[in-house]
């Protein structure tokens, strides 16, 4: 069995105007508790109740925004917010009915107060069906949620976890280990060795790396421009459309790895697991901000996602020096160029070597070393909800951070 977590996207049906109203109050109320706690500093839970306790919000939006406000002041070193921040409730918050009989089949709760609750009708996903029935039936677990606004609809993003059958019932030791590296030049990288170790059958999505490069920098300048004229609206509009591109990137890409994992026999595709990633990124001011930016959690979550769903296991190794370490011999080379590794062994038939495929294939060793992990972490997850949207206005497909402005970039 392998644990499996998604992000099911719900659209709320034509709330009343009294349920507006009660939703917009919610949000006003979180977002003046989320900038006086992020004003304070508050680097601890403690510290961040001691503010948002005062306001009118469920104990629910409470908790979250004490977890939420510490990540952002030391994880994501956050030097300003953005003023659309989703509302997040803990997993303890919401309820999900279904009334099969009715026109509109499902109904959510969202809290609003401590004795105030709105039930309201939702129209899910249909490609999510099964995991909204499998919520319903107790068969997974939900966890954070977080409710939007977007040009007058409102959506709900409901975090669900649960153990997912693999594909087949072939040991460890049969699979064959398919290393994928999760880069800037390269979008994704995938290879695996041969049946004599040989390093095989490589595959680069180096073009839609340099289509997201474009896009990324036509967001960050466009948005600023317009950001720095006073035209928030179009601005937000703007990065909409252009995150729009970059999340069918994503996708693609994506859903091409999985059918590559097919071609494969026995495949475990095998991830670094990017739990401290972030937290490890100090390269600058301006590489900060590309890499803080550039979406390793959600590339990584919707490989995850679609290759489990496609039977195929999915493992997580130790990043460590993946991309640094020589795949033929161990040594600790260099890349004097983006795209290219070098060995510093004199005694290794590698000289030079592309360096994404490099990384992809240690990465795949791990995996046979023994050094695969499960998951160790209380928040270290796969699914789109924490650091899969490091950069981008909220998405309709995955998850819904919002913009939030980082040391010149994004992070959620």
């Amino acid at each position: 069995m392998t644990e499996l977590t998604k992000t099911l996207e719900l659209k709320l049906v034509e709330p009343t105007a009294h349920k507006r109203r009660k939703l917009r109050e919610t949000r006003e109320a979180y977002q003046q508790a989320l900038h006086d706690a992020f004003d304070a500093d508050c680097t601890t839970q403690t510290e961040a109740n001691d503010i948002v306790v005062e306001y009118d919000l469920s104990g629910y939006a409470k908790n979250a925004l004490k977890q939420y406000v510490p990540q952002l002041t030391t994880t994501y070193n956050a030097d300003e917010l953005h003023d659309d921040h989703p509302v997040r409730f803990t997993n303890e918050g919401l309820r999900l009915d279904h009334k099969p009989e009715n026109a509109i089949e499902w109904y959510i709760k969202i809290p609003h107060h401590e004795d105030y609750h709105l039930w309201m009708p939702a129209q899910p996903n249909p490609e999510q069906r099964d995991w909204l029935e499998a919520l319903h039936a107790g068969d997974a677990e939900i966890g954070e949620s977080r409710l939007f606004e977007r040009e007058g609809t409102w959506y709900l993003h409901v975090t669900a976890t649960r153990d997912v059958k693999d594909g087949s019932e072939v040991s460890a030791d049969e699979r064959t280990p398919i290393g994928v590296d999760i880069g800037e030049a390269s979008l994704v990288t995938v290879c695996h060795r041969d049946d004599h170790g040989s390093p095989t059958a490589p595959e680069l999505w180096a073009d839609e790396g340099k289509t997201v490069r474009r896009l990324r920098k036509t967001y960050f300048t466009a948005t600023r421009r317009l950001q720095t004229r006073g035209s928030e609206r179009i601005a937000d509009s703007i990065g909409d459309d252009l995150w729009n591109q970059i999340d069918d990137v994503f996708h693609r890409v994506t859903r091409e790895v999985a059918e590559y994992a097919e071609s494969v026999g026995n495949p475990v595709l095998v991830l670094e697991d990017l739990t401290h990633i972030r937290e490890s990124m100090d390269y600058g001011e301006y590489m900060n901000r590309r890499l803080h930016g550039w979406g390793f959690a959600k590339l990584h979550a919707q490989i995850r996602y679609k290759a489990v769903e496609s039977g195929i296991p999915v493992k997580t190794v130790n990043p460590r020096n993946t991309s640094k370490e020589c795949h033929a011999c161990g040594e600790v080379g260099y890349r004097p160029k983006q795209a290219t590794f070098t060995c510093t062994n004199d005694a290794c038939w590698v000289s030079e070597y592309q360096a994404d495929v490099n990384g992809a294939i240690n990465i795949a060793d791990r995996y046979l070393s023994g050094e695969s992990r499960s998951r160790e972490h209380e928040n270290d997850d796969d699914s789109a909800e924490d650091g899969a949207r490091l950069t981008a206005p909220q998405d309709s497909h995955a998850d819904a951070d919002t913009q939030q402005e980082t040391r010149g970039a994004y992070a959620s």
